[in-house]
């Protein structure tokens, strides 16, 4: 079972690498992105910016397929960008927990700071919300385990998205 999924585009940083996988009880960090997968550079880097922590660098197909064959073990898995977390929770797999962390903005798009440390563009908040609504309706956002978390959609609603 996927204990914690969390939406991150820089991926592994302090708050994950040492609060959230501590706070979750992680054996490993999985990160599941079809193109960060697929380069050897990002697949080579990732795990030094773990301290020493497990890290797994996945394609969805392939984080689906481990969390199948692990079933008993706690997994906390980030996704680059939302339709990555997407297409794990419409995949059927349980996942326990899901959380909208960081998202830089990415030049070039019509994004909107929805927080400090959350972009997201017109398509972004479509996607979360299809998250949401097969998640009974809810969606949250938390940056680390000590802070309060944020109704996101709600944020998302105010941001005028």
């Amino acid at each position: 079972m996927i204990t914690h999924l969390r939406i991150d585009n820089r991926l592994i940083h302090g708050q994950v690498a040492v609060a959230w996988k501590g706070y979750i009880g992680a054996e490993a960090i999985i990160i599941c992105n079809d193109k960060v997968a697929a380069d050897p550079i990002q697949k080579m880097a990732l795990p030094l910016a773990a301290r020493g922590s497990k890290v797994l660098v996945f394609t969805i197909a392939e984080t689906l397929q481990y969390a199948k064959d692990h079933p008993d073990e706690t997994m906390f898995v980030i996704c680059k960008f939302p339709t990555d977390a997407l297409e794990v929770i419409k995949s059927g797999e349980e996942v326990k927990d899901v959380n909208v962390g960081n998202a830089a903005p990415i030049a070039g798009t019509k994004y909107v700071m929805v927080t400090k440390s959350i972009a997201a563009t017109a398509e972004d908040a479509a996607v979360y919300r299809e998250i949401a609504s097969l998640r009974g309706g809810k969606l949250r956002s938390q940056m680390t385990p000590i802070q309060d978390e944020i109704d996101f959609l709600k944020a998302l609603s105010d941001a005028g998205l």
